[in-house]
């Protein structure tokens, strides 16, 4: 922001950027419409409460009721541009009807010198307190503001000059007064302008620096969440890996411990694994493997954790489950392993895959995941020996 004197011009007050300047009159559209709108209206309130001097300066004659006709319409004008204000007004659309009511109310102030000539100094004063009014309580843009209100001034001081007989003198002098007023009233809506101006670039900036921090936020998240699911999840099936499986079970372990509930566990491993990388290829074992964890990942309960534990084995912890709860478990997922056929690349039927599977329940002074693992490997061992393609449950007795 150290650059933002060169962003505004320095007699306008506005953004040297086209869309910049655009784009801020956008944003204070709202603003502007609801304070214009209410500044009118207070205007024409008063202008219209000014009939009451005419009275007493005219009196009931002809330029009376010419004044009143003029203030009616000036009170009416302002107050319809009011409206049409709040409904349309937009300076980055209809500039022109915000220039409008300054124009109609200059030239009902000038209007005012024929017809009470005897009133010039009171007109003097009116129409200084009309141009600061016009820089300083009306919302405007200085250009147009600086326009009306030169449009105020010289043709208040030719009126002057032609209908109120005023000598060179007072018409230098009250030029003067004139020209200070528009020199105050300038400087300080030109100062506005570039205020309002640097607020709103400062917080454009800010809001910018939000968004993008919001989106490095959420892309830090997102490779938080990448990396996270790289350190837990298996790369290939997408099931848990063994470290993050060893982590929940644990958890789940000692949960059931605390609550004396059941917990049991079993370890699967694919039949002749080696003979299908051998035989097929590896893309077929990947895709072999795939298709298991999806059907064990479907087969088992929400509750339920599943990992690939290294190569072709898998480990299941099943959290409030006794060892004959956990058998039709395991014979279900054995089931839905042997009814898998996977084709080859060339469309080609495979061969069937199957698995066996080791099942324990932990002791009730077992406090080691470790061992029960163990345990579960020996019993998965014995199913391996025993012929593969079954589910062997591993009992007190057998361990």
């Amino acid at each position: 922001m150290a650059k933002m004197p060169h962003l505004v011009h320095w007699l306008t007050g506005q953004f040297r950027e086209t869309e910049r300047e655009a784009w801020y009159r956008r944003a204070i559209k709202p603003r502007v419409r609801c304070e214009s709108r209410l500044a009118w209206m207070l205007a024409a309130l008063i202008f219209g409460m000014f009939s009451i001097s005419d009275y007493f300066y005219v009196g009931q004659s002809r330029e009376l009721y010419l004044l009143l006709a003029m203030r009616v319409v000036v009170v009416g004008s302002c107050l319809f541009l009011a409206w049409a204000i709040g409904r349309w007004g937009s300076y980055s659309q209809r500039l022109w009807l915000h220039a409008l009511p300054l124009w109609v109310m200059a030239t009902g102030i000038i209007l005012i010198v024929p017809l009470r000539p005897d009133s010039l100094s009171t007109q003097m004063m009116a129409v200084i307190v009309a141009t600061m009014a016009f820089y300083l309580l009306i919302p405007n843009l200085l250009t147009v503001v600086a326009m009306a209100s030169l449009y105020l001034g010289i043709g208040f001081l030719c009126a002057s000059a032609i209908f109120a007989d005023s000598s060179p003198v007072d018409v230098l002098r009250m030029a003067l007064l004139l020209i200070m007023a528009n020199a105050v009233g300038f400087c300080t809506l030109l100062r506005v302008e570039r205020l309002q101006r640097k607020q709103f670039a400062i917080l454009s900036e800010e809001r910018d620096q939000n968004r993008q921090l919001l989106r490095e936020m959420a892309h830090r998240q997102s490779l938080e969440g990448q990396l996270r699911q790289l350190a837990e999840r298996d790369a290939l099936t997408g099931l848990a890996n063994r470290r993050h499986f060893m982590k929940r079970a644990q958890s789940m372990f000692e949960s059931a411990r605390e609550a004396q509930a059941p917990f049991s566990l079993f370890m699967l491993d694919v039949d002749h694994f080696k003979t299908i990388n051998d035989t097929w290829g590896h893309s077929h074992g990947d895709r072999v493997l795939m298709e298991i964890a999806r059907v064990c990942a479907e087969s088992l309960r929400s509750h339920d954790l599943i990992a690939r534990f290294g190569g072709e084995e898998f480990v299941v912890a099943l959290p409030d489950t006794s060892l004959s709860d956990a058998l039709p478990v395991a014979q279900r997922l054995h089931r839905a392993v042997a009814d898998l056929a996977l084709p080859f690349e060339g469309g080609e039927r495979g061969a069937a895959v199957t698995v066996t599977i080791g099942i324990v329940e932990a002791r009730p002074n077992e406090d080691n995941l470790e061992v029960l693992i163990h345990r579960a490997d020996k019993a998965l061992y014995v199913g391996k020996r025993d012929g593969r393609d079954q589910v062997v449950a591993c009992r007190e007795s057998q361990a």
